[in-house]
């Protein structure tokens, strides 16, 4: 169902990004929408979303920078870039960047919408990305009440036990990169927080022991990997 796919709009023209936004949630769609990427950044690191839709020319954050910094903590969430440029040089970086499409300004609002659906068709994203539980091998994660359970055992997570939690969720079975996690849920990739983060591994690695298939795993100079 559309109304359940999430779809963060991030773009500084205020018209624009009024009028898509409006035509999205009219045709259905959860969508959030931010002025700039740093923003855009911000509210991605704090939700769920299913795709993301990127301006590349934008204060403070640029789209190029925003989709590198959602690239390090999700390397799977679609993303689509949106420019008044149609030249061959942004297209290229778009997708070295790790795009999964790219509209040229002025576009079509059906167009984007069906671009949209194409892609989440394709990726079939939002069946495992907008969620009230998170399954993590034989346990269960509530991001809403930040309580990790199986059968008899229930632990209630700090919030910075669960945004890192949901952070190694998102890239199950792959590098989330160290300073991309430390960034996003401490804002500074400082040598404190950095053992700060190290105490906050160790604690989940300790309640992920209640199965003993999942792993949290050391990626020596890059970061950790959630094996399950």
């Amino acid at each position: 169902m559309k109304k359940d796919i999430k779809v963060l709009l991030v773009e500084d023209d205020s018209n624009l990004g009024s009028i898509t936004s409006d035509y999205l949630r009219a045709k259905g769609f959860n969508c959030t929408w931010e002025i700039n990427g740093e923003l855009g950044y911000r509210e991605f690191v704090k939700n769920q979303y299913d795709i993301v839709i990127l301006d590349v020319m934008m204060p403070i954050k640029d789209g190029f920078s925003a989709a590198k910094d959602i690239r390090g903590i999700d390397k799977k969430v679609p993303i689509i870039f949106l420019t008044a440029k149609s030249m061959k040089e942004d297209t290229l970086k778009g997708f070295e960047i790790g795009a999964d499409d790219y509209i040229t300004k002025p576009f079509n609002m059906e167009e984007l919408t069906a671009r949209i659906s194409a892609i989440l068709k394709r990726v079939s994203s939002y069946t495992e990305s907008h969620f009230d539980d998170i399954k993590i091998g034989k346990l269960t994660f509530n991001p809403k009440m930040q309580i990790l359970s199986k059968d008899d055992f229930s632990v209630s997570l700090t919030t910075k036990e669960s945004d890192l939690l949901i952070l190694l969720y998102k890239n199950k079975n792959d590098i989330l990169e160290r300073d991309h996690a430390l960034k996003a849920i401490w804002g500074d990739d400082n040598y404190f927080n950095g053992r700060s983060m190290d105490v906050y591994i160790a604690k989940l690695r300790k309640y992920l022991k209640h199965d003993e298939q999942i792993q949290i795993i050391n990626v020596h100079g890059r970061g950790f990997k959630l094996l399950t």
